[in-house]
């Protein structure tokens, strides 16, 4: 298993403590980071089903840890 990095824990930690954020309060609430690094690491933990991303229109995105047990693809449906 890879180790992680200190950019993924802080996102992750962040998501659990918020439960429910946007990208830019996530992004703001890191502020040492840029917007693209954390964008970027969405991207990533997203695509490993670790974080759940969802549009919720107007460009705003939710971010989110994934219900427990529960795996969600790239796309965001149930396998």
């Amino acid at each position: 298993m890879a180790s992680r990095s200190p950019v993924t824990i802080r996102i992750l930690k962040a998501v659990r403590r918020a439960h429910t954020c946007d990208l830019d309060t996530l992004a703001d609430s890191l502020p040492d980071l840029t917007w693209n690094q954390v964008f970027l690491e969405v991207d990533r933990l997203s695509r490993l089903g670790r974080i759940r991303v969802t549009a919720e229109g107007s460009g705003t995105y939710l971010i989110r840890l994934p219900e427990r047990g529960k795996k969600f693809d790239s796309s965001g449906a149930r396998p």
